[in-house]
């Protein structure tokens, strides 16, 4: 079909409806997704809007209390999960008149305060925020405001939605993974929160903790070995500089997410090691570069791509009704092991 010529002023509601020959209120309808429209007449309407290039006027639908926008906080764009949970989250929405706009938080808490206020003064419909760090009487505050869905944090909230992975889990198939082949000293890479307030309901310190109980449960709480610095490439390097340089060094390293466990990796080429002869990495995400096969990093799959369709989902629901109960998703990992992780050396 051949794309329509760029129209030389902008189309409106009433060219649709004169070349569809249907009224205004017809057309308004079937943008709306209105009930009982016949099929007939949505066909009619969207093939007039597909030869004339109608575009809404997302100015004039915030005036009537819509903009069919939906923003997205992510504190990190070069984190692959965060492109999962983006993808099926768009996944989710696609065939509706929503669109996506994305704000990076940065991983700092005024930073995020920008973005938020930001999507709000923009008129959006609704908003996910994933693993944000404000304090949740801000967060539940910003709910009250506009449709909000929280992403990565645990604890329940009478304003927002949530959709989490059971961290607690997750942290245990590593160590009892990694335990079960025969490793003792177990060292994990967390993300250091800088944000007091916030710290019990973050992903990161929950794995730590799972981290923690597992090794525990396992008779290891004299193993216990953590390298505190951030879910990013540079953390993963930084932290395990830090544990190959332990008087006694791990045999096997637990990064909190895939891509620390990437510089968990160079750090241990650089010190002319060998994953996973000399020692065992592990990840946790699943992200798609954990699965290529120069790396085959044994990571916990947290399902990111059914975490985003959650969280439109909830969100959706939430726009269309704002007095709903809230709901509280917390999902199953599984660990998928691959060749990064292997018995120690003996």
């Amino acid at each position: 079909m051949d794309r329509p010529a760029a129209p030389t002023r902008r189309i409106t509601i009433i060219d649709v409806a004169r070349h569809a020959q249907v009224s205004t209120t017809a057309v308004s309808k079937v943008l709306r997704n209105a009930y009982g429209v016949s099929p007939t007449m949505q066909a009619k309407v969207r093939q007039a809007i597909s030869e004339l290039g109608y575009r809404p006027n997302a100015a004039a639908r915030a005036m009537r209390g819509q903009t069919y926008t939906i923003g997205i906080m992510l504190p990190d764009i070069r984190n692959p999960f965060f492109a999962d949970i983006l993808d099926g989250l768009t996944a989710r929405i696609a065939g509706t008149d929503y669109q996506v706009l994305l704000g990076p938080g940065c991983n700092g808490e005024e930073a995020e305060a920008r973005v938020i206020h930001a999507m709000i003064d923009r008129g959006m419909d609704g908003m996910v925020l994933v693993a944000p760090i404000s304090t949740r009487a801000y967060l539940e505050q910003v709910a009250g405001v506009v449709p909000t869905v929280v992403v990565g944090r645990h604890g329940r909230s009478q304003t927002y939605d949530t959709v989490a992975d059971d961290d607690l889990t997750g942290a245990a198939l590593v160590v009892n993974h990694l335990a079960d082949l025969g490793h003792r000293r177990i060292a994990h890479i967390e993300h250091h929160e800088t944000t007091a307030d916030c710290l019990a309901e973050m992903p990161n310190a929950i794995r730590a903790e799972g981290y923690r109980q597992a090794m525990r449960a396992r008779g290891l709480a004299d193993e216990i070995d953590i390298a505190s610095t951030r879910y990013n490439q540079e953390g993963g390097y930084l932290g395990t500089r830090q544990l190959l340089a332990r008087p006694v060094r791990p045999t096997a390293i637990f990064a909190g997410a895939d891509i620390a466990a990437l510089g968990a990796l160079d750090a241990i080429a650089e010190a002319g090691l060998r994953v996973p002869d000399d020692i065992s990495v592990a990840g946790y995400d699943n992200t798609t570069f954990a699965a290529f096969r120069p790396i085959s990093l044994t990571s916990v799959d947290q399902a990111g791509h059914e975490i985003g369709a959650d969280a439109a989902r909830l969100l959706l629901d939430r726009i269309a009704d704002r007095n709903r109960p809230t709901a509280q998703i917390k999902l199953s990992p599984a660990l998928v092991v691959r060749r990064t992780t292997a018995p120690p050396p003996a």
